[in-house]
């Protein structure tokens, strides 16, 4: 069912759909019924399967063309069978041709055509799966190739909202790595084409190949890998502070985790290292490298990359590069330097999570107390310059300015009473209030009531079902 009125929309059966079904029940009751028979059906599928055991081979196969005729599935079928018995060998054409119907799209396929064309896909791709399990690898190999390609050029005219493209994509790409490993391609072939379809798929096909391959391509396919990656990086710019001009960026993406994955293969932290430096135009680039330092117990190096961060990026950093320098210097008993880069992260936005951290930090030093009242005196501060500041309310541009995060904070921190004084003092967002309502009522009913009241005519401005079961909650 389905229909184009507000209730219909929320995916409801609607009071149309009702009426419409109500019709069709009235025109079936007027039509004449044969009288119901009792007992079991005189035929069964058992009786159809004794008839059909009973007939000559030629009528059977005779039988089977007429369906094949009128079954697309059922000929496409019929046909991968038949190209396995060819007297010289395996018929890859057929196979080729099969895959690319079962991708063929016409136009566009919608969302609702989706999973039928999926599944379409998976039927021919069930078929290659048994040439795997019955030692065709080579041809395997080579078919699950041909049908990424056709899948990749084909989803830009799928409706994909359920993700059916990428499961194919998934599936055959697992397939493909079986057969290699039963196959044994040669290993320096195999690199090549791996490699150059990693750095130009927009589907992540492949995506980390050098690393999920390595056993089949031995030395000699990762050396080939090796120089193929390396052609290419050496056209990658060098990127300073601030700058992320990178043209293409899903190919510097791709070329850079390639770079990457042969860097981890190899267990060389100063060349994973040496490949991070070329792009530091963001806070976040020093912080992986102080990580990438930090995970080979190399700390000093950490340090000394995490600082160069926040000195590049003194204002607006990456939150969470001050956060690794300030654990940093918390190992090395630095707990004021810790503290101040803790401090600037909250003030740049003092919001909930980055006053959770503050206690975390502030806790490790047994001084939570001191910088609890700080931080609470310095939002504070903040919401009355925000008021005076604050353009009139009667303009459509204006921002409320209200208690919201204080009121969040009193109540991670379970003081309820608290977070209901801020709020009837200077206003919070509409969830809170239905927080504060539900932590109240019982004891205050007389402060929960007016906050559900006020909720009831904007519910029911929705004008759907939820909305007025909501209503009738409320």
């Amino acid at each position: 069912y389905s229909c184009t009125c507000p209730v219909g929309q929320d995916g409801a059966f609607c009071k149309h759909c009702v009426a419409a079904a109500l019709a069709w029940f009235e025109g079936r009751s007027k039509q004449a019924t044969p009288p119901e028979r009792k007992g079991k059906a005189t035929v069964t599928m058992d009786d159809v399967h004794g008839y059909l055991a009973t007939q000559e081979k030629t009528a059977l196969v005779e039988l089977l063309m007429q369906h094949a005729t009128e079954n697309d599935r059922l000929r496409q079928l019929l046909l991968l069978r038949a190209a396995k018995k060819s007297p010289k060998g395996i018929d890859v054409s057929t196979y080729r041709r099969a895959i690319a119907a079962a991708v063929d799209t016409g136009d566009f396929v919608e969302y609702r055509a989706a999973y039928g064309y999926a599944q379409g896909i998976e039927n021919v791709i069930d078929s290659i799966d048994e040439l795997l399990r019955e030692g065709h690898a080579g041809e395997v190999v080579e078919l699950t190739e041909n049908a990424l390609a056709e899948v990749e050029g084909a989803a830009g005219s799928v409706d994909d909202s359920d993700g059916y493209m990428g499961e194919v994509l998934e599936r055959l790409q697992e397939l493909h790595l079986k057969a290699c490993r039963k196959a044994k391609p040669d290993p320096e072939e195999l690199a090549k084409r791996l490699c150059e379809w990693e750095l130009r798929t927009d589907s992540d096909v492949f995506f980390g190949a050098a690393e999920s391959y390595a056993k089949i391509l031995g030395q000699r396919g990762i050396a080939v890998y090796r120089r193929l990656a390396e052609a290419e990086w050496v056209k990658v710019p060098v990127l300073g502070p601030g700058r992320a001009e990178v043209g293409d960026y899903a190919r510097h993406f791709r070329i850079t985790h390639v770079m990457e994955t042969l860097a981890r293969q190899a267990g060389d932290v100063e060349a994973l290292v040496a490949i991070k430096q070329r792009d530091l135009s963001l806070a976040y680039s020093y912080l992986q490298i102080a990580e990438t330092y930090k995970a080979a117990r190399k700390h000093d190096q950490a340090l000394e990359w995490a600082e160069r961060g926040v000195k590049a990026f003194p204002k607006r950093t990456d939150s969470r590069l001050r956060e690794f320098l300030a654990g940093e210097y918390h190992r090395r008993k630095r707990h004021d330097d810790a503290m101040a880069l803790i401090w600037a992260n909250f003030t740049e936005s003092p919001v909930l999570d980055r006053y959770r951290v503050l206690k975390g930090h502030a806790d490790r030093i047994g001084r939570w107390e001191e910088w609890r009242a700080k931080a609470i005196a310095y939002l504070r501060k903040s919401i009355a310059a925000a008021g005076n500041n604050a353009v009139d309310d009667r303009s459509p541009w204006s921002r409320r300015t209200d208690r919201s995060e204080l009121v969040r904070i009193f109540l991670w921190e379970r003081n309820a009473n608290a977070a209901w004084s801020e709020a009837v003092e200077g206003g919070c967002s509409n969830d809170l209030w239905m927080d504060l309502a539900g932590k109240r009522e019982k004891e205050h009913p007389e402060d929960a009531l007016p906050v559900y009241q006020r909720q009831i005519e904007p519910t029911l401005s929705r004008k759907n079902n939820d909305a007025y079961r909501a209503a009738v909650g409320l």
